[in-house]
């Protein structure tokens, strides 16, 4: 493990988030407030109140500002988007222990919006990565006609397409048919 379970935890969040972003041929992926509901569930998205449209008009907004770090050119500018990120809302750590994992931090705002949450719990994971000099590993998949982006947790930070969907073995299998092709 690369990092620790809760920034990994965060990480996924982070890819979920930006991924449900309609893209290409893939349609909204948070249309209202029941796939809100679900991501926040999917996530374990604690001390979240009741969700209003507000929300998922501000999930939504937020997800561009989030993309921005998987883009960043360099461990500064992505250290500039982080840094906005995190500086919307209060924070007050705490130290957990809890379902069975070792100490570790949570950053929590109390009060805080679902938008304002997120973008503290994925921008201090995507710090994480950052500080520990592994921003290569934050990437886009690199299937041609797909713009959802990964986090590499590999040893070799050899993963390169997206698990959401099944670019890999779709351009495997095109470059397996192109060499019978071309040996026949």
């Amino acid at each position: 493990m690369l990092f620790s379970h809760d920034t990994e935890h965060s990480l996924a969040c982070a890819v979920d988030l930006v991924n449900s972003a309609p893209s290409g041929s893939y349609g909204e992926g948070l249309p209202d407030l029941g796939a809100l509901q679900d991501f926040v569930r999917r996530h374990d998205v604690s001390d979240v109140r009741r969700l209003t449209a507000a929300d998922l008009h501000a999930v939504h907004l937020l997800r561009d500002s989030v993309r921005a770090v998987f883009s960043a050119a360099d461990d500064s500018d992505a250290a500039v988007v982080i840094n906005r990120l995190v500086s919307q809302a209060g924070v007050t750590p705490r130290l957990t222990d809890h379902d069975g994992y070792d100490w570790h931090i949570h950053y929590f705002t109390p009060g805080a919006t679902l938008a304002d949450h997120l973008a503290l719990d994925c921008g201090m994971a995507l710090a994480q990565v950052v500080a520990a000099g592994e921003k290569e590993r934050l990437r886009r998949c690199e299937a041609p006609d797909c713009d959802q982006v990964l986090v590499d947790l590999s040893r070799n930070r050899s993963k390169r397409y997206c698990d959401a969907r099944t670019c890999g073995n779709r351009l495997h299998v095109a470059a397996y048919r192109e060499r019978q092709r071309a040996s026949q």
